[in-house]
């Protein structure tokens, strides 16, 4: 074999590896030149849509920032959570309602009312809250749905918080939860942290958020007197919410009882063999005060280290080699108009798909063959059990709740017309 040779002189050894040698020297360079220049331009073009939105909102000090108004808050708060951060942003904000069941007072309510403690409830309340939490972020502070899920919610709270099964603080402190998880998931998560215009913004959102629902900021030192703008108001409510959780969030078997609820819907789309797996994943996000409220095991070492890891690489993936997401892929969790009959739809399912409409995609796509798969129900499945009809804003909640409280919403709304007219809440 060694005395073959090519064109009668050369072995052909030789030429083959002149063959493949030729191609590997001409495009080294260019692979060299991509290996170093794709990170570069990938990260550049991903800080840019940061840049534009500094100078789009020109807030160039913390002074400035103080008559940052409602409805550029909203904005730059709709970018962070649809273009730049889509997938921790929501899951902050899941982990935000999850969080609130460390909480004794707030399980005990939970625990009573049946609402997150049991299987055949648990789902649609979950569905259901975030359906009025993706109204009041994904519209415009003055639209009708931003005012209508916020009259809706606050319908919905009135009978407990008047009879005080749900005080003051718990609403300061599930209010402070929306606007502090998002922030500290990003910086804990994703490929770079919020910066003071963007964490501004959601201070700004949110405290106008609280000044709707009607929650009073009374325990905060500037309560009183007023904030100067959206970062001392989350300085205030960050500093707060940690005592609280000291004082408040202390072990409780109703703690757990509820927390296993919801780690279930968190889990739901795993095959029940890697279920051990996510509820490692779901242990591994939260610190240890929270850990010792619910009663759960901490996550094992190994655990930690692989988890650990792979939210690493994705940052850094994220960071050097994906470029950033379009307007037109924007992540958006419910429907942007309303169908014939002013219902809206959850736009996916990440359990029981409650509000989805059942159209060719959401019943044959990717994601309905892997709920499938896993045997569990498509949008559509099982008649009117998940509501593929869509939602009434003022209808969504405990099934008790359908139908009741429209005199409250309508008084409620007409109040929001008055004050929120997405200007700054501070001034």
């Amino acid at each position: 074999m060694e005395n073959l040779t090519w064109a009668g002189s050369q072995p052909l050894s030789e030429a083959v590896g002149a063959i493949i040698s030729a191609p590997l020297q001409k495009w080294l360079p260019y692979s060299v030149v991509l290996l170093i220049g794709w990170p570069l331009l990938a990260r550049s073009l991903r800080y840019r849509r940061l840049k534009q939105l500094h100078k789009k909102y020109n807030f160039p000090t913390r002074e400035s920032m103080a008559k940052m108004t409602d409805e550029e808050a909203f904005e730059i708060q709709l970018e962070v959570g649809q273009l730049e951060f889509p997938f921790i942003y929501v899951k902050a904000l899941q982990f935000a309602l999850f969080r609130t069941y460390g909480i004794p007072s707030i399980s005990h309510l939970l625990t009573k009312t049946s609402q997150f403690s049991n299987p055949e409830t648990s789902l649609k309340r979950y569905t259901d809250t975030s359906a009025l939490v993706q109204e009041m972020v994904a519209n415009s502070p003055t639209s009708l749905r931003a005012f209508t899920s916020l009259a809706r919610t606050r319908f919905l709270h009135s009978g407990y918080r008047a009879s005080g099964k749900i005080l003051d603080s718990d609403m300061l402190y599930t209010l402070a939860l929306f606007a502090l998880e998002p922030i500290k998931f990003i910086k804990r998560f994703e490929w770079r942290e919020l910066s003071d215009l963007e964490r501004c913004a959601i201070g700004t959102f949110w405290k106008s958020a609280g000044d709707a629902l009607g929650i009073p900021f009374d325990e905060l030192p500037s309560g009183k007197s007023g904030f100067s703008d959206g970062l001392q108001w989350l300085e205030e409510i960050s500093a707060w919410s940690v005592e609280y959780e000291k004082k408040y969030m202390v072990p409780d078997i109703k703690n757990r009882e509820t927390a296993d609820q919801t780690t279930a819907i968190l889990v739901y789309m795993l095959p029940k063999a890697l279920h051990p797996v996510g509820l490692q994943f779901v242990s591994y996000m939260m610190d240890d005060r929270l850990r010792k409220a619910m009663l759960y095991d901490a996550p094992t070492p190994f655990m930690s280290t692989l988890i650990s890891g792979l939210l690493t690489t994705r940052q850094l993936v994220l960071r050097y080699f994906m470029l950033p997401r379009p307007s037109f892929l924007r992540v958006t969790n419910v429907s942007s108009q309303p169908d014939e009959k002013d219902r809206f739809f959850m736009t996916n399912w990440e359990a029981a798909p409650y509000y989805v409409k059942p159209t060719l995609w959401n019943r044959w796509g990717p994601m309905a063959w892997l709920t499938w798969a896993l045997g569990r129900p498509v949008p559509g499945d099982e008649g009117d059990k998940y509501r593929p009809s869509g939602y009434h804003i003022n209808d969504i909640g405990p099934k008790y709740f359908e139908g009741k409280g429209q005199k409250a919403i309508e008084e409620t709304m007409e109040e929001l017309k008055v004050f929120r007219t997405g200007k700054c809440p501070f001034h």
